[in-house]
């Protein structure tokens, strides 16, 4: 794989913090692989690892919340991505609020949508969950705030680790 990290290493995509409730539990993880992938219909896709609790949850989840951050917010992606809710309520530490179908949004990020898990497709040690955007929204205070990418959150260990 030497090769293709010269074309990887090059990348530095947005991340986004990732929710998903079912059966009475939430979860939620730091993510850096998701994107829009259709323009009509609206619909983006989001991995999870096969490691984290975040995607356990999201197998039985009906709708899945994305937010995005912004560099300031690093507390929150170290908060979603340093720690494991295997032994922490990470929503203990943030203000949320329940949206579409019971979905947990983070009232602190800059902006973020509940979508509808249209499918999910294995794509090795991660599983794509295609949303249907469902309903949205976004803080103007932070509308011209850089988004926090890879680069910035290089440096936080993961809860899980990769494999």
């Amino acid at each position: 794989m030497a090769g293709m990290d010269a074309f990887i290493d090059r990348l530095d995509p947005d991340m986004c913090v990732v929710t998903a409730a079912a059966d009475g539990d939430r979860a939620g993880c730091l993510v850096g692989f998701a994107c829009q992938c259709s323009i009509e219909p609206v619909r983006y896709v989001v991995w999870l690892s096969k490691a984290n609790r975040t995607y356990r949850v999201a197998r039985t989840a009906d709708r899945l919340a994305v937010h995005l951050l912004t560099r300031e917010q690093r507390d929150l992606a170290e908060l979603f991505g340093g720690e494991t809710g295997d032994r922490t309520d990470k929503f203990a530490r943030v203000r949320t609020r329940r949206e579409a179908g019971g979905a947990v949004v983070l009232e602190d990020a800059a902006a973020w949508f509940v979508g509808t898990v249209v499918s999910r497709t294995d794509g090795g040690d991660h599983v794509g969950f295609l949303l249907e955007p469902q309903t949205w929204g976004a803080r103007e205070d932070t509308a011209q705030t850089p988004l926090l990418r890879l680069s910035d959150a290089v440096s936080i260990s993961p809860g899980h680790p990769a494999d």
